[in-house]
């Protein structure tokens, strides 16, 4: 149960870090974000992020093998990054009208292998 607490928990973190890192992109259409200065841009982000981090700290404690979770340190980085790929990926397609191209979809395979791989004993 607590890899699948630290499973959902990365996923909501990472929607809020998606946000922030790359949401004030999308934020530019509006004219009253468009014009506000960088540090003001900057202070917005770390708005958003500061949830990212209340939900990704807890994951990866719960998560850690030397906690008592199911993860050992590198599973816990991988499983973030296949995550993160998958969120960006969402969220590109979704608020930018991205279109994938075969390029990214053999990244995300190779993602994929990595998991296989870090979890082989």
């Amino acid at each position: 149960m607590k890899g699948l607490y630290t499973i959902l928990l990365l996923v909501c973190s990472n929607v809020f870090m998606t946000l922030a890192w790359y949401g004030h992109l999308k934020m530019n259409e509006f004219s009253w974000f468009k014009s506000l200065p960088l540090i003001g841009v900057i202070l917005f982000s770390w708005g958003i992020a500061f949830f990212e981090y209340c939900l990704q700290v807890p994951a990866n404690r719960m998560g850690f093998l030397g906690n008592g979770g199911p993860f050992s340190l590198m599973q816990l980085k991988i499983i973030q990054e296949v995550i993160t790929l998958t969120v960006f990926i969402l969220f590109s397609v979704i608020a930018f009208r991205m279109q994938l191209r075969w390029n990214h979809l053999v990244a995300a395979l190779l993602m994929i292998l990595a998991v296989y791989f870090v979890f082989r004993p």
